[in-house]
């Protein structure tokens, strides 16, 4: 799955990445995903499960990897390279969908690939949402548990972390309505995901297509909440205009 967030990945890379991760899926006995409500269940589990492990670059580390580039153009490039990779997310699974459809025994993992692909576009979309926290000067929670805890609220409100929320545990969170509205965001994309699942590699461009234009989405609120928080935290540097 960190491999999954990477910038760069090549689409064979980024295929084979994707139908590995369907095949640990179906390995750990997942047999009721065709029922909505336990796809979705499974997701916001494995988001809470990987949330702490998505790596998140620094300030620092991100202008070294893109020197040059201020704050702005920073940000810009940060969707530009997540919206590419959710998009690649997308046409990989259509092109995983393709082959799986050719031989009707493994129809029954469809409902595992949409569920792969879902949690891999969040993953992306929390690694992100962290770094352009970074890149506005809004800090995430210190600790592993606290920071993801603080992720997944924020992919999941589209808003910006409360750098003042005290920290609590993932599962904590998962018990509170928090855990609802995960759900519900989850239960969204999942739903716009079926359009991998449509024939021969029609599925891909359509799924490319909407991933690309929900990180772009999702991007953009969180950016105009972050520059909100940014002007006014106490000692701050200047928020992005």
């Amino acid at each position: 799955m960190a491999a999954l967030t990477a910038d760069d990945l090549a689409p064979a890379r980024r295929r084979q990445l994707l139908t590995r991760l369907v095949g640990q899926a179906r390995a750990r006995g997942i047999a009721d995903l065709f029922k909505p409500k336990a796809a979705v269940r499974w997701m916001a589990d494995t988001v809470a499960e990987v949330a702490p492990h998505v790596p998140i670059r620094d300030l620092a580390t991100l202008r070294r990897h893109f020197s040059g580039l201020d704050d702005e153009e920073l940000a810009d490039r940060l969707v530009r390279n997540a919206a590419r990779a959710t998009a690649g997310v997308g046409a990989a699974g259509g092109g995983v969908a393709a082959v799986e459809w050719v031989v009707t025994p493994t129809l029954l993992s469809a409902p595992v690939l949409l569920a792969a692909e879902t949690v891999t576009v969040v993953a992306i979309e929390l690694k992100l949402i962290g770094e352009l926290h970074e890149v506005h000067g809004v800090p995430l929670p210190t600790g592993g548990t606290q920071r993801a805890v603080a992720l997944v609220q924020a992919w999941a409100t589209q808003r910006g972390v409360n750098p003042m929320m005290p920290g609590v545990g993932v599962s904590a969170v998962l018990g509170t309505a928090a855990r609802k509205e995960l759900r519900d965001t989850l239960l969204k994309r999942f739903g716009r995901n079926l359009t991998t699942l449509g024939p021969f590699l029609t599925g891909a461009a359509v799924a490319s297509y909407l991933n690309r234009r929900a990180t772009r989405n999702l991007a953009d609120q969180l950016r105009r909440d972050l520059r909100k928080k940014g002007r006014e935290l106490p000692g701050s540097r200047p928020a992005l205009p």
